[in-house]
């Protein structure tokens, strides 16, 4: 079974719960989702992925959080050209700034988004983001196919 992995950051527990879904809908969609926590992956796991999803929350002046995903997704920028990536996260306040930079890095670095852009939601997901998380594992799992 192909493994698609979900990794994450969260503070709350909001992008956890978001990690999730997405870990949901890959496993809907026929593939083996781990869902991890950021601190429990490096990018090196990450090198022979074909796709994968990353989830963390606007911190800050609508920044990733920088003691860990920050450094994580530095790391990964240069292994992710010709690879699909789903983003996803919550804010709480702002307007997503966050996630159009993050979306711009990875297009910059290569990388195709899953979706065509994040999924985002503000504080808790409601039900209309946990189904959106869910269908962007779908895709993730359907581009892993291809």
């Amino acid at each position: 079974m192909d493994q698609i992995y979900v990794v994450f950051w969260t503070q709350s527990g909001n992008t956890y719960a978001m990690a999730e879904a997405v870990g949901k809908g890959v496993a809907d969609a026929g593939k083996e989702a781990k869902v991890v926590p950021v601190s429990e992956v490096s990018a090196a796991d990450l090198a022979e992925a074909k796709a994968f999803a990353l989830g963390c929350p606007a911190m800050g002046a609508e920044v990733l959080e920088e003691g860990e995903m920050e450094p994580f997704v530095m790391d990964l920028e240069g292994s992710v050209s010709g690879k699909t990536v789903g983003l996803f996260g919550s804010y709480g306040w702002g307007d997503g700034q966050w996630m159009r930079d993050w979306e711009d890095r990875m297009r910059s670095a290569g990388a195709e988004l899953a979706g065509g852009e994040g999924v985002i939601c503000q504080e808790a997901p409601d039900e209309d983001a946990l189904a959106a998380c869910e269908n962007l594992g779908k895709t993730l799992a359907q581009q892993y196919s291809e």
